[in-house]
């Protein structure tokens, strides 16, 4: 397994060891004392899984508190998947760093709590995983706009398929304090 600095400290691009042969591939998508040695948190809490058609953007969603550590991956299509510093007083607060994600690349992308998270699908279709630090709490919901023209995150497609709820989210610096993470905190 290969693991990769992004451009934001503790976001992790991972590229598992693939065995290939005539009858296909495998690879571990999850195994603990080895991604916990690379830096990973040693307990999931849950999985998630979401089918979604070309063009549709799902994010910008974090937790605060009850923040979610994500490890995602795809394990049909290709997206664009993207991670934002949203934690007060970081370096690097406001900035995002992206990479893509197909089932024929087999990447995973790691993001720590207290980082915003989306992606774009830009296959036919995207079957997405991911595995969660911390239970889905709607309590603890929150978002950011996916156009934040403050963020200025290059997404692949000018008009995506949202939901209701991701383009009434606010932008990065229209929400309270108090609703950003904290730098620091969960370190």
């Amino acid at each position: 397994m290969k693991v990769i600095e992004t451009a934001l400290p503790g976001v992790l691009l991972i590229e598992p060891r693939i065995f290939r042969d005539p009858r296909g591939f495998f690879l571990e998508t999850w195994q603990q004392a080895r991604y916990h040695e690379a830096g990973l948190p040693e307990h999931f809490v849950q999985d998630n899984l979401s089918l979604s058609q070309r063009g549709t953007l799902r994010g910008l969603h974090f937790q605060n508190p009850k923040a979610q550590a994500k490890l995602v991956s795809v394990l049909q299509g290709e997206v664009f998947d993207v991670a934002v510093d949203i934690r007060r007083g970081s370096p690097t607060f406001g900035r995002w760093a992206s990479v893509v994600l197909s089932g024929d690349n087999q990447r995973q992308l790691y993001i720590p709590p207290d980082f915003a998270h989306g992606f774009c699908v830009t296959s036919e279709q995207a079957l997405f995983f991911y595995k969660c630090t911390e239970f889905y709490t709607p309590a603890c919901e929150a978002g950011v706009l996916w156009s934040d023209p403050d963020l200025g995150i290059e997404w692949p497609v000018r008009d995506p398929l949202i939901s209701d709820k991701d383009a009434r989210y606010p932008r990065l610096r229209a929400l309270p304090p108090e609703r950003l993470p904290r730098y620091g905190t969960n370190e």
